[in-house]
Parts: C-alpha cells; structure tokens; sequence
C-alpha cells in the first residue's frame, strides 16, 4: 500500500511542472512525450515477462479498463524515488548554475548609480532602438574593423546628447570612407609607409611616386586639452583636403584621452621617427589660428611627402579662404558651422577610462534631470563685488531666457499651485574659486522655485583629482568638455575659452554668453556653433 508521501511523488512523476519537465527532457535529449511512453513501455514488459514466468496469464493492456489499466502502468516504487532524486539533482544544479551567472559579474564599487538613473538609462536605450528601427543594437557591424568592447564610446556617445539636426553630407561620407582607405594603405608600418620612410632615411626626400602615399604630422604641444583638439581638427581637415595621411605625434596623454578614429590601422606617429634628424628634408609649417599666407603656399608643399605641423588653436577658417580649397569645402559642409561638429564626431573618442569617468558621473547627477543646463565659468580673481555681480548676472541671464527656473524668495515652502513638476540639473565646469557654484547652489536649496521645478547644482571635485596620478589632469579635463557637450543648454561667462569652443562644437549647441554688462538681456546667444564665431582672433571666416 502506498502512503501519502508515496502518492505525491507518484503525482508529480505524471504531471510535471512545464518548466521542470523541459530541463529534464533537455538534459537527456529526449521529447517529454517519447521519455514517459518508452519508461511506461518497459516497466509494462518487465511486468508482463514476470507473470508469464509465474504461470500467470497476460492480460492484452489494449482490453483492460478502470484501475486494472492504472495498475498496469505505474512505475515501481524505487523507480520513483530513483527519478525523484534525480529530478531534485537537476533542480539544484538549475539554481547553482543561475546563480553562478547572476554573481558572475558584480557591479563596481565605485560606481554611484541610483535605482531611478538605472531606469532613466533603461529606458533611452529602449527608446533609441525604437527610433531607429532597432539600429542601435547592431552597430557592432556597421563600423568593421573595430572592437567595440576597446572603445565604448563610439558606440553609446549617441544616448548621452540630443539628436543633431545637422545631418552629414553624403559626400562628406564617401570623402571620410575615402579618407580611411588612404590611412589603411598608407599608414604606419604598412608597405608603402616603410618604402617612403627607408627612402627618408637614406637621404631621399621624394618617394619617387611609388608608393603615392604623403603624410602631414601633427606636433602635440603644450597647452590646453581644448586648443590642441581644435588644431588636430584642423589639421585633419587639412590633410582630407591634400590626400595626405594624418600621423599624430603621441606624446604622454593622447593615447590615454582618445581611442583610434580610423578602422584597422593607427593614426599615431611610430616612436622611431627621427622628428629631430634628417631637418633638412620635412618641411616645417608653423602656424597660429590666422596664418592664411603659409597655407596658400601649396605648390612648395607639394615637393615633400613629409611636412611637419605645429598649430596653435582653430586655423579652418583660413582654410576657407583658400581659393583652391574653396570648392570642396563647400561640397563637404553645405552648412558652414557643422564643420568641427562633424570632424569631432569622427575624430574624437574618450577612451574606456574617461568614458567611464563621465558615464559615472552622468548617471549619478545628470541622467535624471528633465533638462541638463551646462554653465563654464572662466575668470581672473574678482573683488567680492565683481563676484556678487557675476553671479547674479549668471541666475538672471538664466531666468530671462527661461534656462534657469526663478525663485521666490518671500516663501520658505513651495507652492500648492504646482505649475510644473519637472527637474533640471546644472552643471558647472570652472577653473574659478568654488564659490560661484556655491552661491548658485544655495539660492535654489535655501528658496523654492516660481513653477515647483526642482533644480540640483552640480560640481566635480578637485580633490579626488589632486590625489592622482599625472595625466589625471588632462582626464579631468576631457571629461568636463564632453559633459558640457551633453547639456540641452549653455551658458558661459566668456567664449575664448578653447575647452567652451570644443563643448559646443562638440554637443552641437550655440552657447549663451554674457555680455559683461547689466543690459536688460543679460546675455546673448552665439551666432554659430562653430569654434571660429566665438573668437575674433582666428575669425577667417569671410560670411
């Protein structure tokens, strides 16, 4: 006689769960139908043969009916517990294997994400494969000859800035396309990259016309991140325009701050090039941002396959005043101002390392504002009046143009006519004293807004950079430019920053500059994106 426990497991051996029954029948290779038919075939023979040996008559299973047919197919007792420790054996290794994926990867430390950011993230991602027809998830294929998981930021820059309305001249696409072909067969260590450098080396300035491949390399110098990303730009664009190779000279940060922009190949110069030998045959140009007269000089640059720059800032303007140049630029860039939003999309990559810096950082205080307002606040050491002025010019540009919500300072608490629940960030970028981010920040935390819009102030901090090592400066620096580019909006207290050029270059945004002078506007907003409309001193731009 069976007991209680004996018919549970003979219940559960008939009917099991769906999920349960799967794992079994994956583990052996077997239908769930043919596994039951062919244990409830031999456990009938088996009680067949042992009747005939008896003496017994076997019964035809097709005739039998009611209990007699249930009897003739229930399995034995120690075959059920036998498939019932099995049954728990997979179960538990179902778990031990779930469990060993889940915990196979566990989250960082360092990462400061809350829940809501998470969501926020979740759902760009959800709405960016929407938008483009599922394109988001399959750019691993339309970019060959890169690893994605060797530089994130190509492929995710795209989630953290609003969608341009600018759109990439199809010729500019097939000119870049051409570009990449060039740098592949003529880049560094390749073939004819060697024949022309041998040649060099022996003394011979010319590549005899063999390998047809000319380069242009671009010194790195000292100065600001933001001043040597606009001359690489430009020199770029230069060597686009003469069908040179662009090599960069790679000193000790770029490959830290930049991934490679070209696909199965490198554009750094190789460490063995004798910039300080064999002067006799490169040809030096040295330029700052208006030096018009030098470029035009093409015929002289045309006798070297070698020519060495060193550029100081933005020259393209100077590029296109060049008559020669003239005709092309305009088919690359219909709209004048995409110039460097275009280049910078193609050329400038933040490594794993900083793109982590400003991922972090954007999902901890920026991803789930409603709206991001960027404000860089660059100048010299100011009175406590000139610094009071300055900061209520900031608050009051803000509030005039509708980037900064107002505050009413007769309540302590906010409205109970809520006009709008919305939230803004602000984040703010300064090589200045701490003290105008905590000016800002106090009015929106000590006074609650006109509309009930919540607004948050953010800042990084100094003094985890400080403990560092060297190139974190430059890190630093890169991330707070690429931040800058993420905001819906702008605002800067001066446009001959370089780091404000590359943001708004960058982010696509024609930033909001105050004017200096307590005029009702406060401020005035940018004629063009591009780098060159802020700054009278490279202004080659003849529109």
């Amino acid at each position: 006689m069976m007991t209680s426990s004996d018919l549970c497991l003979h219940s559960t051996l008939h009917t099991p769960p769906p999920t349960l029954f799967s794992s079994l029948a994956t583990h052996f290779k077997l239908q769930p139908g043919f596994h039951l038919t062919s244990f409830s075939l031999s456990h009938h023979m088996k009680r067949g043969k042992k009747s005939s040996d008896a003496g017994e008559p076997v019964t035809n299973p097709d005739t039998r009916t009611g209990s007699s047919q249930a009897d003739a197919v229930k399995p034995s007792l120690s075959s059920m517990k036998s498939m019932g420790l099995l049954l728990a054996v997979l179960l538990v290794a179902s778990v031990m294997f779930s469990l060993s994926v889940v915990l196979r990867d566990p989250p960082s430390d360092d990462v400061v994400e809350s829940v809501a950011a998470s969501r926020v993230l979740q759902l760009r991602f959800h709405q960016a494969s929407e938008s483009d027809g599922g394109l988001s998830e399959k750019k691993d294929n339309l970019v060959p000859g890169f690893d994605k998981e060797s530089c994130l930021s190509r492929y995710e820059a795209s989630l953290y800035r609003k969608e341009s309305t600018f759109k990439q001249s199809s010729y500019l696409e097939s000119r870049f396309n051409r570009y990449q072909d060039l740098h592949r067969r003529c880049g560094p260590f390749t073939t004819f990259y060697n024949s022309t450098f041998d040649k060099l080396k022996l003394g011979d300035k010319s590549d005899g016309g063999v390998s047809g491949c000319s380069y242009v390399i671009w010194l790195n110098s000292d100065g600001e991140l933001g001043s040597r990303m606009l001359s690489l730009a430009s020199a770029f664009l230069y060597a686009l325009l003469t069908d040179r190779v662009l090599l960069v000279e790679q000193g000790a940060e770029m490959a830290d701050l930049f991934c490679e922009p070209f696909p199965s190949t490198s554009w750094f110069l190789p460490s063995e090039f004798p910039l300080n030998e064999q002067q006799s045959l490169l040809h030096h140009l040295v330029l700052d941002s208006s030096d018009q007269q030098k470029l035009e000089s093409q015929a002289l640059f045309n006798e070297t396959p070698w020519l060495i720059m060193k550029a100081d800032g933005y020259f393209v303007p100077s590029l296109f005043s060049i008559s020669s140049f003239e005709q092309e630029l305009e088919k690359l860039f219909p709209v004048k101002e995409t110039v460097f939003y275009f280049l910078g999309q193609h050329l400038f990559h933040p490594t794993n390392v900083v793109w982590g810096l400003i991922t972090r950082y954007y999902h901890a205080y920026l991803a789930r504002a409603d709206k991001r307002i960027g404000i860089h606040i660059e100048v010299s050491d100011t009175s406590n009046d000139q610094f009071q002025r300055l900061v209520e010019q900031i608050l009051a540009c803000g509030v005039r143009h509708e980037l900064l919500p107002e505050v009413d300072k007769e309540r302590h608490l906010p409205s109970s006519q809520v006009i709008s629940r919305k939230s803004k960030a602000v984040f703010i970028s300064s090589s200045s004293s701490p003290g105008y981010f905590e000016s800002i920040r106090d009015v929106y935390w000590e006074n609650p807004t006109v509309t009930g819009e919540i607004l948050s102030v953010h800042r990084p901090s100094r003094k985890e950079y400080q403990k560092t090592q060297r190139n974190m400066e430059s890190r630093r620096e890169w991330t707070e430019i690429y931040l800058l580019s993420c905001s819906d909006v702008l605002m800067v207290t001066s446009p001959w920053s370089s780091l404000v050029e590359v943001a708004h270059g960058l982010g696509g945004l024609k930033p909001w500059v105050l004017n200096g002078t307590d005029h009702d506007s406060f401020c005035t907003r940018a004629r063009s994106m591009e780098p060159c409309s802020q700054t009278p001193r490279s202004h080659g731009c003849k529109n």
